[in-house]
């Protein structure tokens, strides 16, 4: 933990400081139906004609039973879409343009799993999106998703929002109002804008063929031989017989890279278009660059808790929730950089530890400090995109992505996710606080009663057991791609796992907790992509997105009927340390993993 961290993290505070406020204010004109934007002049005649033509009329508002509604018939028919696209990528026109290295057409588990992933801000990738994707399906199939989704979170948000401030009435706005600002006037400009950021930073936007290049010092490797039918060879022994092969040339994959990026990041999407997300130089080439994503997609949901202050009338109660998620991020960071910057201790024992703490699968180019911090900011926001390897930090390091997720990813969290999972956990915080002094809990002037207590225990509960029960039912299971035995060459079944022992279980309860989450984040060790890990999580995505979002439209639904009660001496003061404190007494969770114990005792996995 060097000198050059602390200012880095210092500087990283001050900026997202900085920028909660602008980002809250545009975030409020966006969001007001009514509202007012420097874009208005471009925008809103294409707004307009967009209502015009979807037969939308844009002062009928939804109840939240309607509002629902929407929002499940939308989502279906865009994964329908998303799906379909996978499916016939290989038979779609212009392949010669959209798809110059011939990709074939998407398995249908994989196909379900993705436009899952893509539909709910997950992300998560079972493939590699280099192999596996044409341009055509990265540029529609998949950036529309990132464009929708987060605008579907920006909804939800809006509506909580307006429960909480409108009085009396059943109202809470327009669904494809909302979702039509959303895309138009906040993340189409700002995601252009950021595109061209990415470009300066040598990040790739283009629709040329893969080029391959010669070695100008070609290696050998051996490799284990094949049979004609691809199977390995073994000999008499059961040994794999290894052979030379000869390494001259690279694949230098290029395409449409800058666009999916500026969304991906901007949307807390996090799906990245190489397999290594943001650990490739062309998603993430330079320092400036690293740190410029890290504000980047933690911007919009810092700034909904300044929205928030602004639409209730009571700006402290805003800055109150933002200094409750930064309590609760700022120590994942910390104590992720400090367990990998103390290395692995057998290392240390060995003489062998490098002297920049645990550099197994980071980059050179950001080491330690701007992993940890990466992987602390991703997991926390519900981005996803990682720029090093959670599953080879070491086990305290790893265990802050997987607790970040746990918690519900309300600090700071994903798109419009954040606030309305954060507004979940206050409505128990001050539930529990008018228990403890007697008296029926409010919160900003409106009683929070039985019925909303049940829909954000409802809300808890889904999370939890949708982590639990897929992640007891994967560890019981063969879900990952069969092995082939190496002397009779019979298919094995195979859980996916790279690694034995709690480790391999922390894979799988990682791979599920970002489902749940909608996260997105891989630990980088299960092996996924077979059809009974890509239907598993593909449920639990769905499940983690749509059964959580339906609680929080019905709170929002019965608090916007009620009338709101001038504060009294016995009002818990939702601006307040104290609410400070409690907020992030019903978030936190404290658990740690076995694994730690094992490594110090000297055994690894």
């Amino acid at each position: 933990m060097n000198a050059s961290g602390w200012l880095q993290l210092f500087l990283y505070c001050v900026v997202l400081f900085a920028v909660t406020k602008p980002i809250g204010l545009y975030l409020h004109a966006v969001l007001d139906p009514n509202g007012k934007t420097i874009l208005d002049p471009v925008i809103k005649p294409i707004e307009r004609l967009t209502y015009w033509v979807a037969g939308v009329d844009p002062k009928q508002e939804q109840d939240w039973r309607r509002y629902a509604r929407s929002i499940l018939i939308f989502s279906l028919l865009t994964m329908l879409f998303t799906y379909a696209i996978l499916r016939l990528q290989d038979k779609l026109p212009l392949q010669a343009l959209l798809n110059p290295q011939k990709m074939v057409a998407c398995t249908p588990d994989l196909a379900f799993n993705t436009a899952a992933s893509f539909l709910t801000n997950t992300n998560w990738q079972a493939y590699s999106g280099e192999q596996t994707m044409s341009y055509f399906s990265q540029m529609v199939a998949l950036v529309i998703q990132n464009f929708f989704s987060p605008a579907v979170g920006l909804c939800v948000a809006a509506v909580f929002v307006r429960g909480v401030a409108r009085r009396e009435t059943t109202s809470l706005g327009n669904f494809w109002v909302d979702l039509t600002r959303s895309v138009y006037y906040l993340l189409l400009p700002v995601s252009l804008v950021a595109a061209m950021i990415f470009l300066w930073t040598g990040t790739p936007q283009n629709f040329k063929p893969y080029d391959t290049v010669k070695f100008l010092d070609p290696f050998t490797t051996q490799v284990q031989k094949t049979d004609a039918n691809n199977n390995p060879v073994v000999d008499a022994k059961g040994q794999p017989v290894m052979v030379n092969q000869t390494v001259d040339t690279q694949t230098i994959a290029e395409g449409p890279i800058a666009s999916q990026l500026a969304i991906k990041m901007l949307g807390t999407n996090g799906g990245g278009y190489m397999n290594v997300n943001a650990a490739h130089p062309f998603e993430n080439g330079t320092p400036f660059c690293n740190f410029f994503q890290m504000i980047y997609f933690i911007g919009i949901a810092a700034g909904m808790t300044y929205y928030l202050g602004i639409s209730v009338g009571n700006h402290k109660h805003g800055w109150a929730v933002w200094i409750a998620m930064f309590l609760m991020l700022l120590p994942t960071i910390l104590v992720c950089w400090h367990f990998e910057a103390a290395g692995n201790p057998i290392h240390h024992a060995l003489g062998v530890d490098p002297a920049d703490g645990n550099m197994e699968g980071k980059e050179v180019r950001f080491g330690v400090f701007n992993s940890a911090l990466f992987a602390a900011s991703t997991t926390a926001t519900g981005c996803g995109a990682v720029n090093s390897m959670h599953d080879s930090f070491t086990p305290i390091g790893g265990l802050v992505p997987i607790f970040n997720i746990q918690l519900g990813e309300v600090v700071f969290g994903g798109v419009g996710a954040g606030l309305y999972g954060i507004l979940v956990y206050i409505a128990v915080t001050v539930f529990i606080a008018g228990l403890m002094i007697g008296r029926t809990p409010e919160y900003l002037g409106k009683k929070v009663q039985s019925y909303e207590v049940k829909m954000a225990s409802f809300y808890l509960l889904i999370f939890a057991g949708v982590i639990l029960g897929f992640s007891a039912w994967g560890a019981l299971s063969n879900w990952g791609p069969p092995t082939t035995d190496p002397v009779s060459h019979a298919l094995v079944p195979n859980n996916g796992t790279n690694n034995n022992g709690p480790h391999g279980l922390t894979e799988i309860l990682y791979a599920f907790s970002e489902a749940a989450g909608n996260n997105g984040s891989a630990f980088a060790g299960l092996s996924a992509n077979a059809p009974g890990y890509n239907t598993a999580l593909g449920i639990a995505i769905l499940f983690g997105r749509f059964a959580m979002l339906i609680p929080c439209l019905a709170i929002a639904g019965s608090l916007v009927r009620k009338k709101i009660s001038p504060p009294g001496p016995g009002s818990f003061p939702v601006h307040s340390p104290t609410f400070v404190v409690s907020l992030i007494g019903v978030v936190v969770l404290v658990g740690a993993l076995v694994e730690h114990f094992l490594m110090l005792s000297g055994k690894l996995f």
